[in-house]
């Protein structure tokens, strides 16, 4: 393998492109990026960076872990083999080995574990934002069809009890109407009876149409502006409220209607909180206080509706048992809780009683999310979990001790290399010009290639034909960057020279 990059710019200019070329391709072709860098680096160590990026795009992006492992193998398999053709440092077969198993932990198996450990978290977040969601639709999904079957069966109840009673009472009411025994102030009264009821008929239609339409109230609230009743499908709005004034007067009460502030369109929910604010406060003053005055009051403030009822103390007693129960207001409050808005209700200072509401412009209608209709989500079940970190840590673990267990079979191997390359000066005193080959060759050590190799090319001129052996001395040398050298040379099987030279 060559650890160092070939000098000169016309060497270094196409590795350096071909390095670039390779970086650039490693998020579109992960596998082949990664096995061609580990080609280049058994022949060039300039590709060891190139190396390591392609690592960490294919543990990144090969989703298959038997794919990944293959390469990872492949690039140890691929940098070896090429190591041993371009060995120009002539590095013994196990130091070879070695060193390639050492890049192949530190720049291929690390690299590619944290960019699969960086794959997987991503991954295992997406999935869980997605269950989540998935768990926020079905939960929305489940307390809409609750909604709609508690619609459904209120709008039945309504229909059969209220239905036939307001029925009933039109019809009487129409019977005594054309009585000829009843004086012209008692044929009023029982008109106004009447329309009361028809007009009950027509807003209990509405009502329990919009109750069993599960898309009149979402169509309601998402239409920008309100109109009437009509054109909205919500029983009464802002422009009805002047027909219950109306028929109150008609009853024989004082009502006064005013509205101040710049007149504005609001959400067909609104207009349809204030109506039933206003018909809830109206029947109240007719139940408790039949002839105190009534003062409606609709005031368009910068950022909400107020609406406001009050009524002055009853001047008589009411003619008979009131019959409350109690569920108005508190339907009024649920309402106005629904737009973002409040109902207040209590007695005034003159003892009257006074109902007002806040209803804001940008109520949707549509329930909040910590609406306690909605039913509650089901605890999470157990589950294992299975940290990608996990996994990633055993994996640094193990190529850590493999790394340190390298590095110190290298340590050992140089030492070892070390020892072979140096021949003793009392060994090499001993030996003499004319002795047999075989009786001073099993005197050697057994040499290193790795450690002498750059010494052939240096000392004096090898004589003709002969065959010569190089050793380091084991001696200090006063100068720099210089060792000593002994060289022994053969030749027709005897000892011809012993040079010993500084190198």
């Amino acid at each position: 393998m060559a650890l160092a990059d070939p000098t000169g710019p016309l060497g270094a200019a196409p590795i350096g492109l071909a390095a670039a070329a390779l970086y650039l391709l490693r998020r579109g072709l992960p596998t082949a990026t990664l096995l061609i860098a580990a080609t280049a680096v058994g022949a060039f160590g300039g590709f060891i960076p190139v190396l390591a990026a392609a690592s960490w795009s294919a543990g990144y992006r090969i989703a298959r872990a038997r794919t990944l492992v293959a390469a990872c193998i492949g690039t140890l398999v691929l940098s070896t083999a090429v190591g041993f053709c371009y060995n120009v440092d002539e590095l013994p077969v196990r130091g070879l080995i070695g060193i390639n198993l050492a890049i192949f932990l530190l720049l291929v198996v690390l690299p590619a574990v944290f960019g699969r450990y960086r794959a997987q978290r991503r991954t295992l977040l997406t999935t869980l934002q997605e269950r989540n969601d998935q768990l926020l639709r079905e939960r929305a999904m489940i307390a809409h069809q609750a909604r709609l079957r508690e619609r459904h069966r209120i709008a039945q109840d309504m229909h059969d009890s209220l239905g036939h009673q307001l029925a009933l009472i039109s019809v009487h009411t129409g019977a005594l109407e054309v009585d000829r025994s009843l004086t012209d102030r008692q044929r009023e009264a029982v008109a106004v009876l009447r329309q009361a009821a028809v007009t009950a008929m027509r807003e209990l239609r509405e009502t329990v149409g919009l109750l069993r339409d599960e898309n009149a109230i979402g169509a309601a609230g998402s239409k920008g502006v309100a109109g009437t009743a009509g054109d909205t499908g919500v029983a009464g709005g802002v422009e009805a409220i002047e027909r219950l004034t109306d028929a109150s007067r008609a009853a024989g009460t004082a009502v006064a209607l005013t509205r101040s502030g710049e007149i504005r369109p609001l959400a067909a929910a609104t207009g349809h909180a204030a109506y039933r604010i206003v018909q809830e406060a109206l029947t109240n003053a007719h139940k408790h206080a039949p002839t105190a005055p009534i003062d409606v009051a609709l005031r368009y403030e910068p950022d909400a509706l107020l609406v406001e009822v009050v009524n002055g103390p009853s001047r008589a007693p009411a003619p008979g048992p009131v019959v409350s129960g109690g569920q108005g207001l508190t339907g009024l409050r649920e309402r106005a809780r629904l737009l973002g808005g409040m109902v207040h209700s209590g007695p005034t200072t003159e003892g009257g009683f006074r109902l007002a509401g806040v209803l804001p412009y940008e109520g949707s209608g549509r329930a909040p999310a910590d609406d306690p209709d909605l039913p509650e989500a089901p605890p999470p079940a157990p589950r294992v979990r299975r940290s990608p970190a996990l996994g990633c840590a055993v994996v640094v673990g193990l190529v850590s001790i493999a790394f340190l267990a390298l590095l110190g079979f290298g340590g050992y191997m140089l030492v070892e290399s070390s020892n072979n390359a140096t021949l003793e000066r009392e060994v090499y005193d001993s030996l003499e010009v004319g002795q047999p080959e075989d009786a001073i060759r099993s005197r050697l050590p057994s040499g290193s290639e790795f450690m002498t190799s750059e010494y052939k090319k240096k000392g004096p001129e090898v004589p003709s034909g002969a065959s010569c052996l190089w050793f380091t001395a084991g001696e200090q040398s006063s100068e720099p960057a210089s060792e000593y050298v002994n060289r022994l040379c053969f030749r027709d099987g005897v000892l011809i020279e012993k040079v010993h030279y500084r190198a």
